[in-house]
């Protein structure tokens, strides 16, 4: 009789150990695609808009806005690039720099601007990626579009890279800007 007990608890005890041990393994799963799920979407900014007033303009793509810290926040405008304003270690003043920096100043100093992030919402120099609006005017748009910038394109933000194309292709025949 007691060997017949032992087979008993035994097979119901495996049995059910083995529905536990399934049921913790779909669990697992069902977890792991979760946090999978939420980290790809997670990490996904594109449409996300904040409003920022510009601090100061550094140069023809980047400036400073006012996020309550001493220093601010730095913005670089995604999918352009301006030519260098100041010479460094590595590079020297670009031809049009100068003036694509005045051009910024006097569009962005002291106004409330919308920033819209793309994929990627940060550079590797900590910078904050964005298309920038100005009311109605898309300054990433007019920078290329007046000569006063190039297209620049790095995945994962390329949104209006062909946009940029277009422009930037429209400001060289028209000889405006940097195609002086």
């Amino acid at each position: 009789m007691l060997c017949f007990i032992r087979c008993l608890l035994k097979k119901y005890f495996t049995t059910f150990a083995q529905n536990v041990i399934f049921m913790l393994k779909r669990f697992n799963f069902l977890v792991s695609a979760t946090i999978i799920c939420f980290l790809f979407l997670g990490f996904s900014y594109k449409g996300e808009e904040r409003y920022a007033t510009v601090r100061r303009v550094i140069d023809g793509d980047t400036f400073v806005i006012d996020n309550g810290r001493k220093k601010g926040e730095r913005v670089r405008l995604i999918g352009i690039d301006a030519p260098e304003t100041r010479r460094t270690a590595r590079k020297e003043v670009g031809y049009y720099g100068p003036e694509a920096k005045e051009y910024l100043q006097a569009m962005l100093t002291g106004k409330n601007v919308k920033l819209v992030f793309d994929v990627g919402k940060k550079d590797r120099y900590g910078r904050l990626l964005a298309y920038v609006y100005l009311r109605e005017k898309f300054v990433n748009a007019e920078l290329v579009a007046q000569g006063y910038a190039v297209t620049y394109t790095l995945a994962p933000n390329v949104q209006y890279a062909d946009f940029f194309v277009k422009l930037e292709r429209q400001a060289r025949q028209a000889k405006r800007g940097l195609w002086k």
